[in-house]
């Protein structure tokens, strides 16, 4: 029988089997950032310890930076005194660390594919959920806690469970205005956020190839919100073409020999998933989610599904302000945010831009772009996106996670509706009281622009 892409990365990477079914595992990079990582310092520091590989460890502050006037304090205590302590466990251990004002600062998972740390076959953990982003290059890329952050940096492996396998499928073409963040929300729409429980996820089929890397990255971020542990897509010449090049990709003769190597990181014809779907791209609309989970998604045109008495769905609905059999277009938004590890890279930017050039912010409408690294900021104004965001009267902030969660200063009032790239709409995510909805980046500029929710499809020219 032959291997899942899932099984050969797992098998070249297990360094001894245990009693009770569970593997130690190597892991090959380590990312970290300011929440997740004082504890596991400090328990180091309690054992007398030191990094095992401080060549495989990189470390970036962006879940609780501030995103306006990064080079002055950072005014919120918590906020800083995370960022602080980042800044001096890097230095005791002798991490690298890409801090505010650094050329490299950014999301952790925008930073890791742009700067070639992210790369086919290998083992990738942070003490993050949405670790998962980098399975988009063929990896087993997933997050952990503060407890195994500790183990990673100390022993550089894990004692886990195998998961089981599971293939998404999707053929076919998408419609104009549909993108990789609608193809996410519609697959945990028909699976439920819990669809994924226990799973690794190989996304593949003829919508998948013709996928950019980004919007690959945009897929596998998103495994987590089902559930998974983590989604995987196989490397082709798309992964190698967007990874030449890069700070720490191979070169020469040994970048020759990894593509040798990755050409064979696919699932092999007879292999065996424990489960496999399959959907048609033509299926797939704008989505936009109702609740307060991912799950909880419908096609912009479609209506609340009437689900009856479940306790769990009425109090999401109350929560949201809406209603079963409601219909969300022309419902009226107070924030678009676009932005997170989900949808703030380049190309996402630059999707946007493309849209409302020329167009004009409703002006019941905030609108905050923030960039997912310093490097995408950059680009975005040597292209001079910067000017049209700016015309159209959207702010482009600076790096970092920003407005995804309520752990720093860019929150949502509360009472108030934001359209978001983000991953997660739960209570309170964005802030406490903040109602989420959850859309691709085309679908926030839309709302940007109209002022409230509306199908973008109507909005092309």
């Amino acid at each position: 029988m032959g291997k899942t892409l899932f099984d050969k990365v797992w098998d070249a990477h297990v360094v001894k089997s245990i009693e009770g079914g569970r593997d130690v595992i190597y892991i090959d990079r380590h990312l970290i950032h300011e929440v997740t990582s004082p504890q596991a310092f400090n328990g180091l520091r309690k054992r007398g310890l030191q990094i095992a590989h401080l060549d495989k460890i990189t470390a970036t502050a962006d879940h609780n930076v501030p995103t306006i006037n990064q080079h002055l304090p950072i005014a919120e205590p918590m906020s800083q005194k995370q960022v602080s302590a980042l800044i001096n466990n890097c230095k005791e251990f002798g991490v690298e660390l890409y801090g505010l004002g650094h050329e490299n600062q950014g999301i952790v998972h925008v930073i890791g594919p742009e700067l070639g740390i992210t790369k086919p076959g290998l083992t990738m953990v942070c003490g993050d959920s949405h670790t998962s982003t980098h399975g988009a290059f063929g990896n087993i890329a997933f997050g952990i806690g503060t407890s195994q952050v500790e183990q990673v940096m100390a022993t550089q492996c894990l004692i886990l469970d195998r998961p089981k396998t599971m293939r998404i499928t999707i053929d076919g073409l998408l419609d104009p205005g549909v993108g990789a963040k609608d193809i996410i929300l519609y697959i945990i729409s028909k699976l439920t956020a819990a669809g994924g429980t226990g799973y690794f996820i190989e996304y593949a089929g003829s919508t998948i190839q013709a996928l950019s890397m980004e919007e690959r990255m945009t897929i596998c971020n998103m495994s987590i919100e089902m559930g998974a542990r983590g989604g995987l897509i196989a490397p082709d010449d798309k992964t190698y073409s967007y990874m030449e090049g890069r700070p720490h990709v191979p070169k020469g003769e040994e970048w020759k020999d990894a593509i040798r190597y990755w050409n064979n990181l696919v699932s092999d014809t007879d292999a065996v998933f424990d489960q496999e779907y399959s959907y048609k791209a033509e299926n797939i609309g704008p989505m936009v989610t109702y609740g307060t989970n991912p799950g909880m998604g419908i096609k912009v045109d479609e209506l609340i599904p009437q689900e009856g008495s479940s306790p769990s769905f009425d109090k999401s609905l109350q929560y949201m302000g809406f209603s079963e059999g409601q219909s969300l277009v022309g419902h009226e938004i107070q924030n678009v945010f676009i932005g997170s590890c989900t949808n703030s890279r380049i190309e996402d930017l630059r999707k946007v831009a493309a849209y409302i050039q020329g167009k004009q912010k409703a002006e019941n409408v905030k609108v905050y772009i923030v960039p997912g690294s310093q490097k995408v900021r950059n680009q975005a104004m040597e292209e001079g996106l910067d000017v049209i965001f700016a015309e159209a009267g959207f702010q482009l902030r600076e790096p970092g996670c920003s407005a995804c969660l309520g752990m720093n200063e860019d929150k949502i009032p509360a009472g108030e509706y934001c359209v978001s790239t983000s991953n997660r709409n739960f209570e309170g995510r964005q802030g406490p009281g903040a109602r989420t909805i959850l859309a691709s980046p085309l679908m926030a500029a839309a709302a940007a622009i109209e002022g409230k929710i509306v199908d973008v499809r109507s909005t092309l020219n």
